[in-house]
């Protein structure tokens, strides 16, 4: 085997949370082209659609199935609906989440639990609900979507729950790692730093000096430039690779 057929997924089956746009689906698009068949897990039905038909029109064989990944039952119909249709689910990319600023004495209840419950326990109950069957067959690799924001406080916007809620993501990498590495099911994390999405407003003026100016690279990433760590993490390139939260922020954690 050559070292560029080791990055390949053929008869493989992915599942990507949040895969319909952004990191997530950048990351739904190098697992297709690799030659895994991809499940899009995630609640708006119609941008998992026009997800799917990217997919197919690489030539890949894609789903789409509705998630809540913050409901236990939703996460079990999904991964028995994608284990009817493609196969038992081999790779798992935990991507779904959210994110909100604020000053810390101004967030309420509400939103902590939002974010806690789509970032942290919904990664959690994922990775139960997936990792189970993977346990059980001996074979599996998960791959959080953590952030680097899990390891420094990010300026001048302040966050905290997302923060934490990423630090939590990756001390559950390492403890899920741990445990399941004697059944050959690896799990990792990458961690992104400042990124251009549908979503992002990393391209306001006032956040030009922190977001991009204090970046040793002197720029932000595109999702695509973020997606090949994921495929690296997913395949058998990475076979003695567990544990691990491979940092993607042109350098800003340097500092």
């Amino acid at each position: 085997m050559s070292v560029l057929d080791q990055f390949r997924l053929n008869g493989k089956v992915a599942v990507v949370t949040g895969g319909n746009r952004g990191i997530g689906k950048a990351i739904a698009v190098a697992l297709a082209e690799a030659g895994a068949s991809v499940a899009i897990a995630s609640r708006d039905e119609a941008r998992n659609g026009e997800a799917v038909a990217e997919l197919t029109g690489l030539g890949a064989t894609a789903i789409s199935t509705k998630t809540d990944v913050t409901s236990r039952a939703d996460i079990v119909a999904m991964r028995d609906q994608v284990t009817a249709q493609l196969g038992p689910i081999d790779i798992l990319v935990n991507n779904a989440g959210i994110g909100i600023h604020g000053e810390s004495l101004t967030i309420d209840d509400d939103s902590w639990d939002r974010v806690m419950a789509t970032n942290l326990d919904a990664v959690w109950k994922v990775s139960q609900v997936v990792g189970e069957s993977m346990v059980e067959r001996g074979t599996g690799s998960i791959v959080n979507v953590g952030s680097m924001s899990g390891m420094i406080i990010n300026r001048p916007q302040w966050h905290a729950p997302y923060g934490v809620s990423k630090a939590g993501v990756h001390h559950l990498t390492r403890s899920l790692a741990a445990e399941w590495a004697p059944k050959s099911v690896r799990v990792n994390a990458i961690a992104p730093g400042y990124t251009k999405t549908e979503i992002s407003d990393i391209d306001l003026p006032e956040y030009k000096h922190y977001w991009i100016d204090e970046v040793p690279m002197q720029r932000y990433a595109q999702a695509s430039e973020i997606a090949p760590a994921a495929l690296y993490l997913a395949s058998p390139a990475s076979s003695f690779v567990t544990g691990e939260i491979l940092v993607i922020d042109g350098g800003y954690t340097l500092w």
